[in-house]
């Protein structure tokens, strides 16, 4: 997954930009959510927030018909230190690559 520049807010660094991870810098209770837009791209596509290395959530795309389409979801997890979360690209292409897109996270109750 392709970046870029475009990392609005990681407080603390604990997402690491060359490999587009977010790694917990504690145990807690963490949202996570994300929104995925595919452009011009007739094919369905799937991606999946994945917590050390296995899907957790995951969001569609596949309406044949238009030529923009979104995919959003959301998740609360229980999250131990050092614990890695990161979106994954399942199934399609995204054209225009991750620009159109959002993946945001944080803690809402540390334990």
């Amino acid at each position: 997954m392709d970046w870029g520049e475009d990392v609005l807010v990681n407080i603390g660094n604990h997402f690491d930009l060359a490999s587009s991870i977010f790694v917990a810098p504690r145990k807690g209770i963490y949202s996570f959510s994300f929104h995925v837009v595919k452009v011009y791209n007739r094919q369905t596509i799937q991606v999946s927030l994945m917590q050390n290395g296995y899907p957790v959530i995951s969001a569609f795309a596949g309406d044949q018909d238009v030529t923009r389409e979104a995919a959003s979801n959301g998740v609360l997890l229980l999250m131990e230190r050092e614990d890695k979360v990161h979106l994954k690209l399942e199934r399609g292409n995204l054209m225009g690559g991750w620009k159109y897109s959002t993946f945001s996270g944080f803690l809402v109750f540390p334990l």
